[in-house]
């Protein structure tokens, strides 16, 4: 498969397997990436999701060979299918983890970005280097990175197609945090374990109000947060942690998604 799911205990392992192209993305690694959008939507025991490559590569981007091939059709078709599951990714309920293990270049930058948090590997670069093939970003590279590190060094990153080191990456505020290489895995599934004992209807919320606050008016994005702590106020999860909090003991949240 060229996309490798795995289920363990509430965390959904998604690995891109084309490690001999640097895990580059074709139809194929479109399909299993709208493949784990499908699972989560259908298994309500999904509670975080967690998206890494295999080998040296988190994802070098679009398949350079396929697009040598494609006409302006089928690589538009392509990167509106990718663009498509990336947003898929920002929409669903579950937290997605970026365990980048090393270069993200194009669409794998992209896939990055459309993550809820990205660790990244000491040994991770980054970059939208589309400029040098004659090309532009195509799946939300001009749009996410200007959002994320500002408006003018998306602009110097996308126009030189600089590839950036991971220390740069974190200085920009592209990546939530460095780890060392052999210790990725093992700090990604720290802090799925650490969601997972929150309430999966908040941490819904939670994903829902800075996702769409983020994309909207300050105005807007404070209404939609007032309207989403009173459905989290009234939630069972709720009266739970707040008995918890009165009686100082650990909350007992519900285990699944409804």
């Amino acid at each position: 498969m060229t996309v490798e799911i795995r289920l363990e205990d509430g965390i959904l392992w998604a690995k891109i397997n084309r490690p001999e192209s640097l895990n580059a993305i074709n139809e194929e690694v479109v399909a299993g990436l709208k493949k784990v959008v499908n699972t989560v939507k259908e298994d309500k025991s999904v509670r975080v999701v967690v998206v890494t490559g295999e080998g040296k590569a988190f994802s070098a981007g679009a398949d350079i060979k396929m697009f040598s091939k494609s006409t302006t059709f089928q690589a538009r078709q392509v990167v509106e299918d990718l663009g498509k599951v990336l947003e898929e990714f920002e929409d669903l309920a579950v937290p997605v983890i970026a365990a980048v293990n090393g270069i993200a270049l194009g669409g794998g930058c992209e896939l990055a970005m459309a993550c809820d948090i990205i660790i990244a590997s000491e040994n991770a670069r980054f970059g939208q280097p589309e400029i040098n093939l004659g090309i532009i970003p195509g799946a939300g590279g001009t749009q996410r990175l200007a959002r994320l590190i500002g408006w003018k060094k998306a602009m110097e990153l996308c126009l030189t197609g600089r590839i950036i080191s991971a220390q740069e990456a974190y200085e920009l505020g592209l990546v939530n945090k460095i780890v060392p290489h052999d210790k990725l895995l093992e700090e990604v599934k720290k802090i799925a374990e650490a969601i997972k004992l929150k309430s999966p209807y908040a941490v819904m919320l939670v994903k829902q109000s800075v996702n769409r606050g983020f994309k909207a008016s300050l105005n807007n994005g404070l209404r939609y947060e007032r309207e989403a702590f009173s459905l989290s106020f009234s939630s069972s999860d709720a009266k739970e942690g707040i008995s918890a909090f009165t009686e100082k003991r650990e909350p007992k949240f519900r285990r699944r998604r409804e």
